[in-house]
């Protein structure tokens, strides 16, 4: 199997080196590094990566210039998959990224990288064309209430496994996380998908980033 093909684009050169030779152990190839938005985007447009890793502040203004530079890659190359790091819980960093395709983009705390299974997992996920955001961003987006809320017609347990969704994680995996069966967790989907006027789209995984997407949405 070919493996995947990562740059990595943050500016604290110990951290990038860490996160390269992590991806290293786990099978990756790491294309390219970058310390800035500039280098981020002329090297993402030479190497051509299967996902790019992206510090959302980065020089040269140290705001959101990593951020920008993602958004146009997604615009000009969107076969990049891109995966946000972030220092701070920022929603509209997240918001902003996916826009109205949540397809091959996650959003997760730095804090996340010392999990090494599950980083490799979200890159691994949003590579395939999925999503995966940050446990935190979906705890909060979930336990808001808002006027007219699309979700408000699911019960207690279909928003749980709609986050756990947003997360980027597997039916098993919500299954582990919830300590009930992989049949049940396939039940609880299907209800979200009729609830949310999903059912007819095409595909498991389309349902599955749409339904991620009237999250995002219900603000």
């Amino acid at each position: 199997m070919t493996p995947l093909r990562v740059l990595i684009a943050e500016d604290q050169v110990l951290l990038r080196t860490g996160i390269a030779r992590l991806l290293q152990d786990a099978g990756m190839d790491v294309v390219a590094q970058a310390g800035d938005a500039e280098d981020l985007l002329r090297k993402v447009r030479a190497h051509h990566p299967d996902v790019a890793i992206v510090d959302v502040q980065m020089p040269p203004d140290h705001t959101d210039d990593g951020l920008r530079a993602a958004l146009v890659i997604r615009r000009e190359l969107p076969e990049v998959a891109i995966l946000m790091l972030s220092q701070f819980l920022e929603e509209g960093y997240a918001l902003d990224l996916v826009g109205d395709d949540a397809r091959g983009v996650g959003y997760l705390l730095k804090d996340r990288v010392v999990d090494v299974d599950a980083f490799v997992d979200a890159i691994r996920r949003v590579a395939a064309g999925g999503s995966a955001l940050d446990p935190e961003v979906v705890a909060r987006m979930v336990g808001r209430r808002r006027v007219g809320d699309p979700l408000a017609s699911l019960t207690p347990r279909e928003r749980e496994v709609l986050g756990l969704m947003a997360e980027g994680k597997s039916n098993r995996g919500i299954a582990d996380a919830l300590i009930v069966t992989p049949a049940a967790v396939e039940k609880h989907a299907t209800a979200i998908f009729h609830k949310l006027g999903l059912a007819g789209a095409e595909g498991t995984e389309h349902r599955r980033v749409m339904a991620v997407l009237t999250l995002l949405r219900a603000r």
